[in-house]
């Protein structure tokens, strides 16, 4: 009985502290301090269209102050500069030019294969077989990255004997804090990637710009951003189109698993002209994107939906309707099934993240009936 009130009062803690870190993240960047130590002088900042969880300030001399939402800073050295004296505490100095990183957000693979970095990553918290992005098994493969254990259970001896200078982990290492605290014991820095928690799909994508600034390619890290607004903006601007969209996938225990209303890619649907079925689905203010819900109630909320996409990036992609309705029968009777407007998601979407942008576009063309170009999705026959 009192180990069932502890892990219900962690629970609530976990809640309530995800609640509040999401409303204070934006006013601690907004009131950061740039004057973090009497040697640095504070030049200007980097300028975001939408990321909006971290940020970057530069200082005579090639310095940069990286801020990140969860109130960690990190300091660019330059390797012919030395590391201030007087640096403000809690400030991690990260040396140029940062390499042997351990990289364990897969979503930052994407944005280190398109500004042509990869030389910059050494460790792998996936395997070969769990990277689709082409570029990152191969490598992974040929020995080039090498596989360092996941998240949870790194292989703290093969990452330090080859100097580790930093690691990139997603968010999931705030249920293993230890593993985070054991890193840094060993002087290995940890940056933890908020890309997920932008509230904009193309403020995912800007975080390209900071791992650009990491692996000294901010132009490139420019270009490639730039590349993918050029897709948003090809498609924006025109008419809504009105038409509905359901996105979810079949949890093995037969339940719909739905993005979050506030979430990114109902956000992306509605940039593309399309209306996400649920207007008003979950609280905007919880760390969790998604929720599930029994069939039933799936069905009488969704069923009218013009359009259906079926995320197959969580259990592999789909290659008829049949299969989609062997899942769940009340799917037969989904206004999208009958008329022929099902599509579904291919298996690499969310390792790709530099191709939100694209996917966008993806989403537009399907609403318009152009379904010839498509790269992330494909419809079902």
């Amino acid at each position: 009985m009192i180990r069932r009130l502890v892990v219900l009062s962690l629970c609530i803690s976990i809640t309530l502290s995800c609640i509040s870190c999401s409303n204070s993240e934006g006013k601690l960047l907004e009131e950061r301090n740039v004057n973090i130590s009497s040697e640095l002088s504070y030049s200007h900042s980097m300028e975001t269209v939408y990321a909006r969880k971290f940020t970057v300030d530069y200082y005579e001399d090639n310095y940069a102050l990286i801020s990140i939402a969860d109130g960690s800073r990190f300091l660019l050295v330059p390797k012919d500069q030395k590391l201030p004296e007087d640096l403000e505490e809690g400030i991690v100095p990260l040396i140029q030019p940062v390499e042997h990183i351990y990289l364990v957000a897969s979503a930052v693979m994407d944005m280190f294969v398109s500004l042509d970095a990869l030389d910059k990553v050494r460790f792998s918290g996936l395997k070969a077989d769990g990277w689709y992005i082409e570029e990152a098994r191969e490598a992974v493969e040929s020995g080039e990255i090498l596989y360092a254990g996941n998240y949870a259970a790194p292989d703290y001896e093969q990452i330090i004997s080859e100097g580790c200078g930093l690691a990139v982990e997603n968010t999931m290492i705030y249920h293993n804090p230890e593993v985070k605290e054991q890193l840094e014991r060993l002087n290995i820095p940890v940056l933890v990637d908020h890309s997920s928690y932008e509230t904009e799909p193309l403020g995912r994508t800007e975080w390209v710009k900071l791992y650009g600034l990491l692996a000294g390619k901010e132009e490139e890290a420019e270009a490639a951003f730039s590349a993918e607004m050029d897709a948003f903006t090809s498609v924006s601007g025109g008419e809504a189109s009105g038409k509905t969209v359901a996105f979810f996938y079949i949890t093995t225990n037969g339940e719909a698993n739905v993005r979050k209303s506030s979430d990114y890619l109902p956000r992306m649907i509605e940039m593309a002209g399309g209306r996400y079925i649920f207007s008003d689905l979950g609280e905007k203010d919880t760390a969790s994107s998604t929720m599930t819900m029994q069939m039933e109630e799936f069905y009488a909320s969704a069923k009218e939906a013009d359009y259906i996409i079926y995320n197959s990036a969580i259990e592999g992609e789909l290659s008829s309707v049949a299969e989609l309705i062997d899942k769940s029968s009340l799917l037969e009777n989904f206004r999208a099934v009958q008329e022929g407007n099902v599509y579904c998601t291919t298996k690499n979407l969310y390792q790709s993240s530099m191709e939100l942008g694209t996917m966008i576009r993806d989403i537009h063309e399907m609403l318009d009936g152009e379904n010839d170009e498509l790269t992330y999705l494909y419809q079902l026959e």
